[in-house]
């Protein structure tokens, strides 16, 4: 599979905002994603707008983050926001149904973008809460692993639809569920580790532990001493009913 290029714009806010992009940007990287970053690329002297077109046209996605003086600009076509909102909407105008750019909503309070783009879905980031589930979203996005996948059509119309549910790529408990399998199968033992499924997993620690919890409170696993995994077996029958 080949590593999806983003380019990231904003606008600086603050040296806080700033330093926010970055760390956002450095995940972004860490995630298999090849960010690209102004202040990674540009020393003094380099050409803005000619980064600006270069970056922008080769790039598979562009991600917008959008606060309160970003849309601002962005609407007035002022400073590099400006000129990047040109070069992206001339794009758009040649793809009419493209779905290029994705905005970030990183203001508070609000859920503002940039006229050209309040038809297209956003995520949100404003909350700090829910930055975990917001860049888990974002991730699925960009390496084209959607949450849910369409199920086949079925033979028969009356199956009921519980006994044929859509399979949820990457959902949280299915990824979880799938990994300890994986384990499983390539070993004698019945205990699974935690540090050897956070090898095998590739989400981050924080949503692991949750996903470990929520899939103990579902009965599927049982935790032992030294962090020790069990599979029960209703989580062997979710697994063989999932075919995993």
């Amino acid at each position: 599979m080949s590593i999806p290029k983003v380019f990231i714009s904003y606008s600086h806010d603050s040296q806080e905002h700033k330093q926010w992009v970055l760390e956002f940007a450095t995940r972004l990287r860490n995630s298999g994603v090849d960010a690209i970053l102004d202040q990674w690329e540009l020393q003094p002297g380099d050409d803005l707008p000619h980064f600006m077109e270069q970056n922008l046209a080769s790039s598979d996605r562009v991600l917008m983050i959008c606060t309160e003086r970003y849309v601002g600009k962005a609407n007035s076509g002022s400073g590099g926001v400006g000129y990047e909102k040109m070069i992206v909407t001339a794009d758009l105008m040649r793809t009419i149904d493209s779905n290029k750019v994705i905005p970030l909503i990183r203001q508070a309070g609000t859920h503002e973008t940039p006229t050209f783009l309040k038809s297209k879905l956003f995520i949100d980031f404003s909350s700090d809460d829910q930055t975990e589930f917001s860049f888990d979203e974002l991730i699925r996005t960009l390496h084209g692993t959607p949450l849910f996948v369409k199920p086949p059509v079925g033979n028969s119309p009356f199956i009921p639809v519980l006994n044929n549910p859509p399979e949820r790529q990457g959902d949280a408990i299915l990824e979880l569920m799938k990994s300890l399998v994986r384990i499983f199968e390539r070993q004698n033992e019945d205990y699974l580790s935690y540090s050897e499924l956070r090898a095998d997993i590739n989400i981050s620690r924080l949503m692991l532990d949750v996903l470990i919890e929520q899939a103990k409170e579902d009965g599927l696993i049982t935790q032992g001493a030294g962090k020790l995994l069990y599979l029960t077996t209703k989580g062997k029958q979710y697994a063989i009913f999932h075919k995993l």
